[in-house]
């Protein structure tokens, strides 16, 4: 099964949020944004693509279930890699003849709000880019298939450069650090739901465009105003100014989505009542050492260094009470420290389980190729049983 190419790739969560477009068909956005790579040994999508000359027409299998592969997004993806093999001569006629089989699936919740398709399309970018010998700007072709995509193909913290070019060709992504540079970095994924979002990231961006108000301030102030500030505190590990603007960020994000019409609605109560626990978090300590980031979902991401981790273990264990023994994935968790809360003020709920379960994880590297598998096609170029 040499001919089987297997990737996986990491998600990233947003410190300064992509939301909207210049241009739909090209995904070309309005703004730069920073994200952070989440380290794919625990988050990612994973996908095995062969092409072959046996082969009928080409299949998508995504999280065991046979979809049509007549997406536009798919296809613009697949035909600009099979052009940059013509173009290179990275593989013979014969081969760029063959239809190709493509088996993804994540190991966690899809269109939930944690960047399931910026992961997913890196994974397929980087996994077709090798099995067609191209050699290429993936972050570049990654945007093609999403736009935030374009940001996962990088390790550690990295920018997407809106560009000005029309044709989008100066809208990539470009590392701001790689993910050795800031070693202690964690991060806390509180799950609320994982299920289907009601309003997909891509309608909301339109809305959004078409009939806020404050969308326009956001594009044109707030975020130039963030962008090189937050770098830089990447840049120097300033935590207390990273999580500061990350925090704003996510704040004013939101509210533009709320300033919608129809308003576009992602944070729940659950989400609203992280927010409180961490800047009582952050009060309490007098200085901040967490920074929450929501995007287009009720999933929280808490940004902090590692030697806050099991504190604010024990703050979410009072705030939000759990009963599962397996709550807390991802990395191996440490021992979590009491932390003193003020209890006549802040009464821990009453009802447990309002948080599904914590992915405990940290800043990691790109997509990786698996040069010995395991791989989600078997033999025959079809799906394993057990992906079905």
């Amino acid at each position: 099964m040499t001919d089987i190419i297997s990737v996986i790739a990491p998600i990233n969560m947003a410190v300064i949020k992509y939301w909207g477009k210049r241009d739909e068909k090209l995904i070309i956005p309005l703004n730069d944004s920073v994200s952070g790579t989440l380290d794919p040994k625990v988050m990612c999508a994973k996908t095995s693509v062969c092409a072959r000359s046996a082969f009928e027409e080409d299949e998508l299998w995504l999280n065991g279930i046979k979809e049509s592969i007549t997406s536009e997004r798919l296809q613009n993806c697949l035909k600009k890699i099979r052009e940059l093999a013509i173009e290179q001569k990275s593989v013979d006629e014969e081969f760029l003849k063959f239809k190709v089989h493509i088996c993804s699936e994540n190991n966690f919740p899809t269109a939930a709000g944690l960047a399931s398709s910026a992961a997913g399309y890196a994974c397929l970018v980087t996994a077709l880019a090798t099995l067609y010998k191209v050699k290429t700007d993936i972050s570049a072709l990654a945007r093609i298939g999403s736009g935030s995509a374009c940001r996962s193909v990088y390790g550690g913290f990295v920018r997407w450069y809106a560009g000005s070019n029309p044709d989008g060709s100066d809208s990539i992504a470009k590392p701001v650090v790689d993910s050795s540079h800031w070693p202690d970095m964690r991060v806390l994924v509180l799950v609320i739901a994982d299920t289907k979002k009601h309003t997909s990231s891509t309608k909301g961006m339109k809305t959004t465009v078409e009939t806020s108000e404050l969308m326009k301030h956001r594009i044109q102030v707030s975020v130039p105003s963030r962008i090189e500030k937050i770098c830089e505190a990447i840049v120097k590990k300033d935590f207390p100014t990273f999580a500061e603007l990350t925090m704003k960020d996510s704040n004013e994000f939101h509210a533009v989505c709320l300033s919608a019409f129809p308003p576009c609605i992602y944070l729940t109560n659950t989400s609203l009542k992280i927010i409180e626990m961490v800047h009582y978090y952050n009060n309490i300590c007098g200085t901040i050492k967490v920074a929450y980031t929501f995007d287009a979902g009720p999933n929280a991401c808490l940004y902090l260094l590692e030697e806050e981790v099991p504190k604010m273990l024990s703050v979410i264990k009072y705030f939000f009470p759990f009963s599962s023994e397996d709550f807390i994935k991802g990395l191996k968790a440490p021992p979590i420290k009491e932390f003193p809360i003020e209890s006549h003020i802040y009464k821990s709920a009453t009802e447990k389980d309002l948080i599904n379960y914590i992915i405990y994880t940290k800043v990691g590297e790109g997509p990786i190729v698996l040069k010995d598998g395991p791989h989600l096609l078997n033999e025959h170029g079809k799906p394993h049983e057990k992906n079905i």
